[in-house]
């Protein structure tokens, strides 16, 4: 496993080096900065994973040298050292980017549990693209719809933000559970802190408890350091569990006593820790049913079931449709500049209003994002959506003299281009079960270099699980 880097910057030498002193005895590769300037040069010079700054320094403060950070790359964790733990300036690092802060005097133990559940964070974000792409782009707090029927469901999510009540997401898979959860803690007292969301179906029955709670050094075979668990990484912020139905019946049991309790228990550990989290779960099973039938516990079941929010499918919210279209529409063409749809024609318009979208908000983007790609005019045509959408046959479509006049070589090429490489990648998502790493190494490519075309085409990871 990689060593992780911090870099350490406080204008007092006694107090860089103490911290620097804790950090490499815990393994961690460190270098110290006197000031922000001296700061920004390492970072113009070596990468890092966590930076701990000083809040008051001369010339530049640590909240401005956050700023520089944060510019330099969003996927750095930032924790700030001060002696005047206010709560404004707690509430206004946190908003401007910062993970946590840590009051003066700090002892080895307090430095490091926050170090800790920073760096779990990042490597949270790190293996999470769809979340890595969310927090950069700030696409969760926008909720784009013109249907009553969603208007309503917005409305229950803003009202519930207002409280810290458990909420139950419902809906069909695809309908935008996830969008909603994020949405209601940008809008609680918690935005800022993080967002952590667990698809409860990716992880193995054996490790669920290990993935929330988190382990010690030697609690079962592979266990070779400690681990984090989600639980203490969402501490302060919240933590949503999709498809939560899924859970092993189990661990269920623990669930309810970490949620009533407030605390956790690492596996193999005898130290309990407090947790402040909101959760938010999600499913599109019948947990009632389940209930009924012995596969969820009654018990905890009520303890999730306190707020209920209700997503409805696409096809009873068709008003949405178009305006959607024309958001991944924008999104795809503005990720992909060489693309030259500038619209949807009216017949196209008209199909995806009258189309049942089975997949729902998920398909439809994958949808518009095909057409994009595939689309050779300067509107997406009926005949760049899928026969099913479009209403036809299984009739292979033709390229006409005229369709082809109409484009340069070069236009040619890029098209084509774009379509095969993007029937590629989802070709080997899909055959992945959209594990990234898996069809990088099947396509004999490093995984940076996947995502960068996975980012082209607009095409996410998320959509093949």
């Amino acid at each position: 496993m990689t060593q992780e880097s911090v870099l350490v910057v406080d204008d007092e030498r006694d107090m860089a080096e103490s911290c620097g002193y804790f950090l490499r005895r815990a393994g961690f590769k460190v270098k110290l900065a006197g000031s922000a300037d001296e700061a920004l040069e390492h970072l113009d010079r070596h990468r890092f994973d966590l930076v701990i700054t000083d809040l008051k320094m001369p010339r530049m403060s640590g909240l401005s040298l956050l700023d520089a950070v944060k510019s330099r790359d969003p996927d750095i964790e930032v924790l700030l050292i001060t002696g005047y733990p206010g709560i404004k300036t707690a509430v206004d690092a946190i908003k401007r980017g910062a993970f946590d802060y840590v009051p003066k005097p700090f002892d080895e133990a307090g430095l490091m549990e926050r170090v800790g559940k920073a760096l779990a964070h990042r490597r949270v974000k790190a293996g999470n693209e769809a979340l890595q792409e969310r927090l950069r782009e700030g696409a969760a707090r926008k909720m784009t719809y013109q249907s009553t029927q969603f208007a309503e469901v917005v409305d229950e999510v803003r009202r519930a933000a207002r409280t810290d009540a458990t909420v139950l997401v419902l809906g069909e898979s695809g309908t935008g559970k996830e969008l909603l959860a994020h949405y209601l803690h940008d809008e609680s007292d918690r935005v800022g802190r993080p967002f952590i969301p667990l698809d409860c179906t990716t992880i193995p029955e054996n490790l669920v408890e290990s993935e929330l709670f988190g382990h010690i050094k030697g609690a079962f075979t592979g266990a070779t350091r400690d681990k984090i668990g989600l639980f203490q990484v969402a501490d302060g912020g919240t933590l949503f569990l999709d498809e939560v139905g899924e859970l092993p019946l189990a661990f269920q049991a623990k669930l309810l006593r970490a949620l009533q309790e407030r605390q956790v228990r690492p596996v193999g550990g005898s130290k309990v820790h407090e947790v402040d989290v909101r959760l938010v779960c999600a499913t599109n099973r019948d947990l009632e049913a389940a209930v009924s039938t012995g596969k969820f516990r009654e018990d905890l079941f009520y303890r999730l079931d306190v707020v209920r929010v209700v997503v409805p499918p696409l096809r009873e919210r068709v008003g949405d449709v178009g305006i959607l279209s024309e958001v991944f529409r924008t999104n795809f063409v503005a990720k992909n500049p060489t693309c030259r749809i500038e619209g949807i024609a009216g017949d196209a318009q008209e199909a995806l209003a009258a189309f049942r979208w089975p997949g729902n908000v998920r398909q439809l983007s994958n949808a518009i994002e095909r057409a994009c790609a595939l689309g050779k005019g300067r509107l997406i045509e009926m005949g760049d959506l899928t026969d099913d959408i479009a209403g036809r046959g299984s009739a292979v479509r033709v390229t006409s003299r005229s369709d082809v006049s109409e484009e340069t070589f070069k236009e040619m090429k890029t098209r084509r281009v774009a379509a095969m490489e993007s029937a590629y990648l989802v070709e080997l998502l899909e055959k992945n079960n959209g594990n990234v790493t898996n069809s990088a190494n099947a396509a004999g490519m490093t995984r940076s270099a996947f995502q960068k075309l996975m980012q082209r085409y607009g095409i996410k990871s998320r959509d093949y699980r």
